[in-house]
């Protein structure tokens, strides 16, 4: 066999594993929109059967202001609230590029429009969702009768986010808010990534 041949073999079966792997990764992004859409219940066709609300960080701007996806996110959880007044837990560590951290910038923001501070319970610790949620439950655990809890983040983090919220022994419900148009593949496809990274976790037992 000549080396020319080889070297195209080489280079189809190159190719062939490229194509693949987008295919794969195509799947992903698809299989995050189907349980994207299985879990994006409206609040109004939703049992108020939660006992709290944990809404989970986003970016806080140099102004010390969610910025728009995090206000998005804390607009769901106030309107949830609102149905019915029960704890909100908000979660977020302070970034290298933010001026407090996003837990507090999200209790200020829900205060400011009307929930009690007493009813708000920041957890400023946490740096990824699984610690957003493990946190969480701490903080929850000192709180009598709290027996399902209501997951608040962007519509597509949602799926995963219960999924952790579930790891953590949590009965939980789940209120997508949007994300902007313009970061929708961008968004999508990290959130593929990051399901390979849960279930990769899971299956070594660190989940």
């Amino acid at each position: 066999m000549s080396k020319r041949r080889t070297g195209r073999g080489w280079l189809k079966a190159v190719r062939s594993l490229i194509l693949a792997g987008i295919l794969c990764y195509a799947g992903l992004i698809g299989y995050v929109v189907i349980r994207e859409k299985a879990a994006a219940i409206p609040l109004a066709n939703m049992e108020k059967d939660y006992d709290a609300i944990i809404v989970l960080g986003a970016q806080v701007l140099l102004n010390g202001e969610p910025n728009t996806q995090l206000q998005w996110r804390l607009d769901a959880a106030l309107e949830a609230w609102q149905a019915k007044q029960v704890p909100i837990v908000t979660c977020g560590a302070q970034g290298k590029d933010e001026p407090l951290p996003e837990a507090e910038a999200m209790k200020n923001y829900l205060a400011a429009r009307g929930v009690p501070e007493e009813m708000i319970l920041p957890d400023p610790d946490s740096y990824n969702t699984n610690q957003n949620l493990r946190n969480a439950a701490g903080l929850l655990k000192e709180r009598e009768g709290i027996r399902k809890v209501l997951i608040v983040t962007s519509d597509y983090h949602l799926p995963r986010a219960m999924a952790l919220a579930g790891d953590q022994g949590f009965r939980a419900a789940g209120l997508g808010a949007p994300c902007k148009p313009e970061y929708w593949l961008k968004n999508h496809a990290r959130e593929a990534l990051s399901w390979v990274k849960y279930w990769g976790m899971k299956l070594l037992g660190r989940g």
